[in-house]
């Protein structure tokens, strides 16, 4: 028995420490391309002429593109494999996040924006359907959560970066181009990395020892055993499934209010005080994001510790709502009084994210598992597009942050109230 035990702990780790940290690398250097126009929007609006509006539409828009090749995207890996295909991802969206750089007008900002989307479009569903082929269902939310955990990772470190490089003027070049160039350089060399690193599936493992490499393949061809049982999905069954598709309307909620906050965060920040330099709202918005990376290690050790995967996402999401309200309720008290509130909103938006993508799994598998994936990220992520589109709208129309905060409270608290519906989730499928 020990030497059963042994032997799983062994194994898990390897797999854990071999995949976890390189995926969390790209992770964070995905996210970066991808919200760095954020922290470039406090010099480039300026430069650009660009109002709050044409930033939001522009920041937002990326999810178009991201929302056409999503399930296409996911369903090749599926088919070639996650090396090549995540190769792939990395090498064109680095090229044109640093077409970013070069763009003048409001049009060349959205289709850069769009094409964004198109190129990253797959890499987090492939790498939400990549663990679930690695990780035992007990081990899936802690390992989401410990992937996941580099978006918070990626702001502490960025944000202090980015709002760095704007103050870089070289070659006549100005510092928020600087950004977009030199922050788009990691995801073209990792991605000629890549395929050197990843292993397909655990059958090709050589890192492994025969018995490990065994043990794994026997644990996870027994758990997607117990799902045939219950219901063999295909993909257009997935599709169709009344939870798939209550999951893409919760993470569509939910995910408005991820990029509201997040793509707005550094402008929230600096409206707080016209003292404030570019640098500190680098540092001040790295704090949020700090406490968002405790949140989300505890949070999803508690979810695979009980197997609970519907409350502790409600309780993060109510929890994310209550911050927002919060920096409304009391936005004239003072800076740190603001600041604790968004700490706590962030705290609670991340901290959701490892229990909500172990749901998916509880229930489907193979391609009918990666299409499912792809169609609750692609349909969610179109909350990017509204979110901080909203926000921009709002801003510009009553002159106020406050009724753009307002709508991502409304869009969290209905994402939590749609996933207390759910019938699948993740505890009652064990």
């Amino acid at each position: 028995m020990n030497e059963v035990i042994s032997l799983e702990k062994r194994t898990v780790s390897k797999v854990f420490w071999r995949l976890m940290p390189f995926l969390g690398l790209l992770y964070i250097i995905a996210f970066l391309d991808r919200v760095n126009v954020g922290f470039a929007a406090l010099s480039m609006n300026k430069d650009l002429g660009f109002s709050n509006a044409i930033y939001g539409l522009g920041a937002g828009i990326f999810f178009i593109g991201y929302f056409v090749m999503e399930i296409p995207g996911n369903i090749i890996m599926s088919k070639v494999g996650a090396r090549m295909w995540i190769a792939r991802i990395l090498i064109t969206w680095g090229i044109v996040s640093g077409f970013t750089a070069w763009v003048t007008t409001p049009m060349e900002f959205y289709v850069v924006r769009f094409f964004l989307g198109v190129a990253e479009a797959s890499f987090f569903p492939g790498i939400i359907y990549y663990l679930g082929t690695w990780c035992r269902a007990q081990d899936q939310a802690k390992a989401v959560a410990f992937f996941m955990m580099s978006l918070p990772v990626c702001n502490v470190l960025g944000a202090p970066i980015s709002t760095y490089l704007l103050g870089v003027s070289a070659m006549g070049i100005a510092g928020w181009k600087w950004l977009f160039i030199l922050e788009a350089i990691p995801a073209i060399v990792m991605g000629v990395l890549t395929p050197f690193y990843l292993t397909n599936r655990p059958s090709d493992a050589k890192w492994l020892a025969d018995d490990e490499r065994k043990w794994l393949m026997n644990e996870l061809a027994a758990e997607s055993a117990k799902k045939v049982e219950k219901k063999q999905y295909t993909l257009m069954q997935a599709f169709s499934d009344r939870d798939v598709i209550t999951l893409s309307a919760i993470y569509f909620f939910w995910v408005c209010g991820f990029y509201g906050v997040g793509m707005f965060l550094p402008i929230l920040v600096k409206a707080l005080s016209s003292s404030i330099s570019n640098q500190m709202v680098g540092f001040l918005v790295a704090v949020p994001y700090i406490f968002a990376f405790v949140a989300m290690y505890f949070v999803g050790k508690s979810s695979d510790r009980t197997g609970e995967r519907r409350w502790h996402t409600v309780l993060g999401m109510v929890t994310g709502a209550v911050g927002l309200g919060g920096s409304v309720l009391f936005a004239d008290v003072s800076i740190f009084v603001s600041m604790a509130f968004f700490t706590v909103s962030v705290m609670g938006i991340y901290a959701s994210f490892g229990p909500f993508w172990a749901i998916p799994h509880s229930f489907l598998t193979a391609t009918a598992a990666a299409g499912a994936i792809a169609m609750i990220n692609s349909i969610g992520n179109l909350g990017g597009f509204v979110g901080p589109y909203a926000m921009g709208y709002i801003r510009e129309a009553t002159g106020s942050f406050n009724g753009g905060l307002l709508f991502l409270v409304g869009c969290l608290l209905a994402a939590a109230g749609l996933l207390i519906t759910l019938r699948k989730a993740g505890q009652e499928e064990k």
